[in-house]
């Protein structure tokens, strides 16, 4: 048994051109209304707009006003950190230098320590085989 859902059907379109026409004359109808139910005049009308774009211009200002405050707040606080940490960058280059010259200080006394004992080391070698020949020496007499 069919339903009623399933009978075929056409559709029957007619082209009529590109309705440019039709545009035109619905644009015209409708200026036309627009002018007959006006309830203002042109100058009030024309003032009315100038209002409206004063307010939307103040507006406007006002925002990009607010919007640079915004970001020169921002900006500050970013100078701030940026300041921040290129004083603790000084501050750890500052402490790196530093260490760096108590280590070679303390490099050049322990160096200077072993110097000392190399020598002390020579001149004792030297005395013990001066004192060793001089017994060697004293035996053969």
């Amino acid at each position: 048994m069919r339903h009623s859902d399933d009978v075929p059907y056409i559709v029957i379109e007619k082209d009529s051109g590109s309705g440019l026409g039709s545009f035109l004359l619905g644009a015209l109808v409708g200026a036309g209304m627009a002018l007959l139910f006006a309830p203002q005049t042109g100058e009030e009308t024309q003032e009315e707009i100038r209002a409206r774009a004063k307010k939307l211009r103040e507006a406007a200002e006002e925002r990009l006003i607010e919007a640079q405050q915004e970001l020169e707040g921002r900006m500050g606080g970013v100078r701030e950190g940026v300041q921040t940490q290129l004083e603790k960058v000084r501050e750890a280059v500052d402490s790196g230098r530093e260490a760096a010259r108590d280590a070679r200080t303390d490099l050049e006394s322990k160096l200077e320590r072993s110097k000392a004992a190399y020598r002390a080391g020579i001149s004792a070698a030297r005395e013990a085989v001066g004192a060793g020949a001089d017994g060697e020496s004293e035996e053969a007499d």
